[in-house]
């Protein structure tokens, strides 16, 4: 062999080579475990929260500069989404191994999951001018039969709750929510009984959330269908609570029942607690489970028995508190993830016991990397401050 067929079959060589070298290459994380493209992040093997990895990258081998990651290709193990739009909501999917998110601004709810490309499965109109659009997502109580969803959103009409059917358009369920130039967003859970549980923005009209008359700035309780559950105090009305205003989410325990809401209430960000079957009183936030003076822009929160996360978008971190089943905190709380990703929206907690949340940092307000918005998972953090009022 020999002339340009000799030196194709060297580089050719070398192609090879350095593919697999390449291919073996590992680094160490800050957990002692070996770093992977795509790792196992089984429950028992999910790496622990930490900071991303600072300083300068190194150079590849003969590269004759920085190594640089491919476009939306996040070297953090725990992500496992990248390049979204701003995302407001996520709800875990049985199993743990995947999970459904929402984007505020486009109304897209994607299907994530470990090893594939994000994949849409709906989409809402949805009018995201101010703080609205898709704010609130959660599972059917009777999912595994029907695999109905529920949102919150921001439409041309108004703000409304809507179910969506597999392959259907989505169908309003409780419209009549006020919308205005702020005060849009709103939230929705499950509690235990399969009632939904509804927190509503006050429209930028801080007078409406006291006014029996409007849907806006509520706590509504309500059956699949939009009607008001069993149990509330008027039974042709579904509110139960009064006094909101920016409601981030609504989130159980299913261990005590509590479920708990958070809210951006003015002067501070507060954290309510509802017990199935009581009504919260008629100004909700007036004797919240705990405060929040500095207000770091409460979003998210999972329940998980005997810890409560809570997403914090102006602090860019995660709140970690541990409830009582009586509604008291033990020890001392901690925000915890500073920095680490940004604005931190929705979290929710797998079947697994892994916590994944969600950013919002093309909302403004912080940092953009090159992969936001990401959906990152993580084992639950252990630790971390204000005060209970």
């Amino acid at each position: 062999m020999s002339g340009p067929w000799r030196t194709r079959a060297i580089l050719g060589a070398l192609l090879v080579l350095a593919a697999l070298l390449a291919g073996c290459a590992q680094f160490p994380d800050a957990g002692q475990q070996p770093w992977r493209e795509r790792p196992d992040l089984g429950a028992e093997r999910a790496p622990q929260p930490r900071l991303p990895e600072t300083g300068e990258p190194t150079p590849a081998p003969n590269s004759g500069g920085p190594s640089v990651p491919p476009p939306c290709v996040d070297p953090d193990p725990q992500v496992v989404a990248t390049c979204l739009a701003p995302l407001s909501a996520v709800v875990t999917l049985p199993g743990g191994q995947a999970a459904l998110v929402a984007e505020r601004t486009t109304g897209r709810i994607l299907r994530i999951t470990l090893e594939e490309p994000p994949e849409t499965v709906a989409t809402v109109p949805v009018d995201a001018a101010g703080d609205g659009g898709l704010t609130g997502l959660v599972l059917s109580p009777t999912y595994a039969e029907d695999q109905l969803l529920y949102v919150y959103a921001t439409t041309s009409g108004g703000n409304a709750v809507l179910r969506i059917a597999p392959g259907d358009v989505p169908k309003t369920v409780l419209g009549g929510i006020p919308r205005g130039t702020s005060g849009n967003r709103g939230a929705i859970g499950v509690e235990p009984d399969g009632t939904l549980l509804v927190a509503t923005g006050d429209g930028g009209n801080r007078s409406a959330a006291s006014t029996p008359t409007s849907l806006a700035g509520k706590l509504l309780r309500i059956d699949p269908f939009g009607r008001p559950a069993p149990g509330t105090p008027d039974p042709a009305s579904a509110v139960v609570g009064s006094g909101l205003h920016a409601p981030g989410d609504v989130c159980t325990d299913p261990s005590s029942g509590v479920s708990w809401v958070t809210d951006r209430a003015g002067a501070r960000d507060v954290l309510l607690a509802v017990r199935p079957g009581v009504a919260p009183g008629p100004e909700a936030p007036s004797a919240p489970a705990w405060t929040w003076p500095e207000r770091p822009g409460v979003a998210g929160c999972a329940a998980l028995p005997g810890t409560l996360v809570v997403g914090l978008e102006g602090s860019a971190a995660m709140y970690v508190l541990r409830p009582t089943p009586q509604g008291s905190f033990v020890g001392t709380p901690q925000a915890v993830l500073a920095g680490a990703y940004g604005r931190i929206t929705a979290t929710d907690v797998a079947s697994d016991g892994l916590i994944w949340f969600t950013t919002a940092n093309k909302d403004g307000g912080g940092t953009v990397t090159p992969t936001d918005d990401r959906v990152v998972r993580i084992r639950p953090p252990s630790g971390g401050a204000s005060g209970a009022d």
